[in-house]
């Protein structure tokens, strides 16, 4: 199967930040750098542009501190099983088909590929929140389900999934989860699959995993069921695999202003002075891929918060890696997050 290629090309003089809006409106989690004879130079994946994130790379960094050099290539006019056959050896879902010249001319896609790949990935999410922050609203209502726009929080994060082709949900519930059975019900109103597990006490993240009915035999997704945002999930699941992960954390930068001016010294000799410093963080983001390995550092009926299960797989020896989120994203914990993600919705999500 072929692809055009209109918004996946772009200049090697292109800025981390155009990379990142080709490949998100490419569809196809890749951007295709060429020259200005159109001769194929590189490949830039999503993952790719998160981990020069994560090297300290600013959105303004050109793409040159990480494209892929050298990537596979189909030359034209090579059959249609001749590219299957290579994208299955090499685990690939597209490669970029270059004329005799190394001019790129089309993109060739994996049999069955469309826009949105259907993905088995489980996903659960935490709905058992008391939403004391968001009292009185959440006092007849549990917080996942407070309206935004015209419906409930809760519907509009799993539809956000559903686009992004995941399809199985496990809803952990506990303050008032009758109200969101009622409304979910199995998922099949909404074309999902949609099951259920419920904490008679507080089990923290990581101990509701302890309720589900079986281990996933796969990586699966976590998430708070508070968090409104546009990240890619399938790339998060992605970059997970590449890295080996036993557990991926997303991350947000969260920038804090000094609202003073900073005087550096070195006993009662000034050394520098900043005036009103940012200093930035990485901070959890609420969203997790695990890998089914967790489960073995996860008591039955033990009470456990995530940051203590990650500490433990990370004790054991187990790789943990953070993704970095740079999309939108809004953790709905107080009355001004949700006025704020109300008045933002369409605009951000188009619907």
């Amino acid at each position: 199967m072929m692809t055009d290629l209109k918004k996946m090309t772009l200049t090697p003089d292109a800025t981390l930040r155009q990379v990142m809006e080709v490949i998100d409106s490419g569809a196809r989690q890749i951007a295709l750098v060429t020259d200005a004879e159109g001769v194929l130079i590189a490949t830039v994946t999503d993952g790719d542009v998160r981990r020069g994130l994560l090297r300290g790379l600013t959105l303004e960094a050109p793409v040159s501190e990480v494209m892929h050099r050298n990537p596979t290539t189909l030359l034209k006019g090579a059959s249609a099983a001749s590219a299957q056959r290579l994208m299955r050896e090499r685990g690939l879902s597209h490669i970029p088909v270059v004329d005799p010249e190394g001019r790129l001319v089309a993109l060739a896609l994996r049999d069955g590929m469309t826009g949105v790949e259907p993905r088995s990935t489980r996903v659960i999410l935490m709905a058992g929140g008391l939403g004391m922050r968001l009292r009185p609203l959440t006092e007849t209502v549990p917080k996942p389900m407070i309206p935004v726009g015209d419906k409930p929080l809760l519907e509009r994060i799993v539809t956000r999934f559903q686009d992004q082709g995941f399809s199985r949900f496990t809803l952990s519930l506990n303050y008032l989860g009758h109200v969101i059975r009622d409304h979910f019900g199995d998922g099949s109103q909404l074309g999902v699959e949609i099951d259920y597990v419920e904490e008679t006490q507080r089990m923290g993240t990581g101990g509701a995993l302890s309720l589900l009915d079986s281990r996933p035999d796969e990586p699966f997704v976590v998430m708070n069921g508070d968090i409104l945002t546009t990240t890619s999930f399938g790339a998060m699941m992605d970059f997970h695999a590449e890295t080996g992960s036993a557990v991926t954390i997303c991350a947000r930068e969260f920038n804090m202003q000094v609202p003073y001016g900073v005087l550096n010294t070195d006993g009662t000799t000034l050394v520098s002075m900043e005036e009103k410093p940012v200093h930035k963080h990485l901070v959890n983001a609420g969203i997790y891929a695990l890998s089914p390995v967790a489960f073995d550092h996860i008591k039955d009926g033990e009470p456990l918060d995530m940051p203590d299960l990650i500490e433990r797989v990370k004790d054991a020896g187990h790789k943990v890696s953070v993704f970095p989120v740079r999309e939108y994203w809004m953790d709905i914990g107080r009355l001004e997050d949700l006025d704020r993600a109300r008045s933002e919705y369409e605009t951000v999500f188009g619907k």
